[in-house]
């Protein structure tokens, strides 16, 4: 049996026949699946945002895994191969969101994670019985976990090493796509087999990215995890929530255990909007000031997070979140349009509300990156898309970009300060590069063919 995995793109511009060549980082969901699979079965991988799919080339069963911004071109994809008479696939988070939308695009729909379906999914298909839906009804445990990274061979990646810690989060965050998904829970692997795979990477990567949705959701868990990592001796940055910041012994763990760097979701500087989101856990404790006073006391880089277009903002919000990003010296920073992701009660309440712009805005052709998808209460949608793009440009200024790189902690570790500069001039070129981008190929002539 021969199985064909594809990574789908966002889209391409009309003429286009790349796609934007930055940050290209290894899809670590394909690699999971690669290792799921039965020695038996051949594996070929395709990274629709680096190749050429050959759509010819003979396979048995097409598997993609699909977020809500790259369904438009997965169906694309899965049109080419069904028109072929070769069955697709489905999963990932889009479809755990929306299943009966794909059901329309696919044979065969995983909702939920595929580490108690995959195995049933490919016998099925080995016997021509493809179900329509496969379901996880429960979280399956994370042991035993091996990503097969030998589909990445011969592609050019960013050289960072991506490594899953744990999957989920137990907040509640009204926006969020992940706590829809798995039900505000966590489940961690064991830290020996991670140890294992980071042994394994070490060699051929300088930095790894521990792409958990939060790190520290169980933070008992996460503690051992990180004593256990201390004698191995690499260079580490992960996604935190900011009331870890507020404990002591995780900051001296995590310094211990090479962490440079942690991706931090302030979200808003106003309050009312960090309870309109579910998340005043950020003003805890002393809040942003103090957790960032901790933080820099153990010389950890801040890569902050921000999004606009909650109730509370208004024009004047994109400046003063730019001058408390630049005063604490954030090594990078992102400042976003609020995104009505399906399934997600944000999205409910801007639709029960009658404030969403389109009924799908990931299908609807007027829709493309970075515009707005609902209407915001204190701006029109443009003044907010100008605003994100106006702190961007502000934020990854050449004056910005010197001032922080001279920042202590920023220039603390030698590899992170000579990156810093490579970091931050990539973040500079890309701050407008994907504005207007469209989802899905504007180039390809076929039409979705719906499935049975």
């Amino acid at each position: 049996m021969k199985i064909t995995i594809i990574h789908p793109c966002i889209g391409r511009r009309r003429g286009d026949k790349g796609y934007i060549r930055t940050w290209q980082m290894e899809p670590l969901p394909a690699a999971t699946l690669a290792g799921l699979t039965p020695k038996d079965v051949e594996v070929r991988f395709y990274d629709d945002r680096m190749e050429v799919i050959p759509y010819d080339e003979k396979t048995d069963l097409v598997a993609m895994s699909v977020e809500t911004y790259t369904a438009k071109r997965a169906y694309q994809i899965a049109s080419e191969y069904r028109r072929r008479g070769v069955p697709v696939v489905m999963g990932g988070f889009h479809p755990s969101l929306c299943p009966d939308e794909v059901a329309k695009y696919a044979d065969a729909v995983v909702t939920g994670e595929a580490e108690e379906l995959w195995p049933r999914v490919l016998d099925d298909a080995r016997h021509g019985t493809l179900e329509k839906f496969y379901r996880s009804t429960s979280r399956p445990p994370l042991v035993g976990l091996r990503p097969d990274r030998s589909i990445f061979r011969g592609k050019r990646y960013l050289p960072i090493g991506l490594v899953e810690a744990g999957r989920g989060c137990h907040f509640k965050c009204d926006f969020c796509a992940v706590q829809t998904v798995f039900s505000q829970s966590q489940t961690r692997r064991p830290a020996d087999e991670i140890i294992a795979e980071l042994t394994a990477l070490k060699g051929t990567k300088k930095l790894f990215f521990f792409v958990d949705d939060n790190i520290t959701s169980n933070l008992a868990q996460a503690k051992e995890f990180f004593r256990a990592l201390i004698p191995l001796g690499i260079r580490w940055v992960g996604q935190s929530s900011i009331n870890a910041a507020h404990d002591e012994e995780f900051l001296e763990l995590i310094a211990l255990s090479g962490c440079q760097g942690v991706l931090i979701g302030f979200e808003s500087l106003n309050a009312a909007n960090l309870a309109a989101m579910n998340k005043t856990f950020n003003t805890a404790r002393g809040g942003f000031t103090k957790a960032l006073a901790n933080l820099r006391k153990h010389r950890i880089r801040i890569y902050g997070t921000f999004v606009f277009g909650y109730d509370g903002d208004t024009a004047t919000s994109f400046d003063e979140t730019v001058s408390f990003a630049q005063e604490h010296s954030m090594y990078i920073a992102a400042f976003n349009h609020l995104t009505p992701f399906p399934g997600t009660p944000l999205y409910r309440r801007l639709a029960d509300e009658g404030r969403l712009l389109y009924d799908a805005w990931w299908l609807d052709d007027r829709y493309s990156y970075n515009r707005i998808p609902f209407q915001p209460a204190g701006m029109t949608p443009e003044e907010l898309q100008r605003g994100c793009l106006g702190a961007r440009k502000r934020f990854y200024s050449w004056s910005s970009i010197v001032k922080r790189g001279f920042d202590s902690v920023n220039r603390a570790n030698g590899f992170m300060w000579r990156n810093f500069y490579l970091i931050n001039g990539m973040h500079r070129g890309d701050v407008s590069l994907r504005d207007t981008y469209p989802l899905g190929d504007e180039s390809w002539t076929g039409s979705l063919l719906m499935a049975q």
